[in-house]
């Protein structure tokens, strides 16, 4: 999207911020119906891979990825926006092939911000809800996850339980997010 032209660049532009801005909720109830066993996409998913989706594992991947990718693609749009192709053009002109190039000129370039986007992802993935409340299925030690614990935690009314997994959580989150700050404000050191 950066580096070139195309017709229908405004609509993935859209579709990538699409996440943002919809309910964390509607993200569930959109693969249950795209993914559930009852639908045709799901069914086929269970029968042929043998693979369930919804209320498994495979289905809080799904949700996670979708209401966090947009966290790793808008920090290295910008990155790859102010790269300079001279670099890249001329690793090209000594020989160097395009995955040559990319390896070893472009993803270099972009290790801090993948690195970034992906930490503060996770730090968000850890704490979804409500996508994750339709697709996970809530079962102990299979498909809850920490945020539903807690909830679950404090309509048991087990406020000791509720607290210490949100410290942890908190405690992770703020590692993370520390770790995303030292990791932009960190100055490469370029060869004179």
């Amino acid at each position: 999207m950066e580096r070139h032209r195309f017709p229908g660049q405004n609509v993935l532009a859209a579709l990538i911020d699409l996440p943002l801005a919809i309910p964390t909720l509607v993200t569930g109830v959109m693969l249950v119906v795209l993914y559930g066993p009852q639908t045709a996409v799901g069914g086929w998913v269970q029968a042929v891979l043998g693979v369930r989706v919804i209320f498994a594992p495979p289905g809080i991947i799904l949700a996670l990825l979708f209401v966090t990718y947009p966290f790793v693609v808008r920090a290295v749009q910008p990155v790859l926006a102010a790269l300079d192709r001279d670099e890249e053009e001329a690793a090209a002109t000594l020989g160097a092939g395009a995955l040559t190039v990319f390896r070893r000129v472009t993803l270099p370039a972009l290790a801090v911000p993948i690195a970034s986007g992906t930490l503060l992802s996770f730090a968000r993935a850890m704490g979804e809800f409500g996508a994750i409340v339709i697709v996970a299925g809530n079962i102990p030690f299979q498909s809850q996850t920490a945020a539903v614990y807690v909830l679950g935690a404090v309509e048991s009314e087990d406020r000791l339980g509720a607290s210490a997994v949100s410290i942890v959580m908190l405690a992770i989150a703020y590692t993370l997010v520390r770790i995303v700050d030292w990791l932009q404000h960190r100055r490469p050191e370029r060869p004179e």
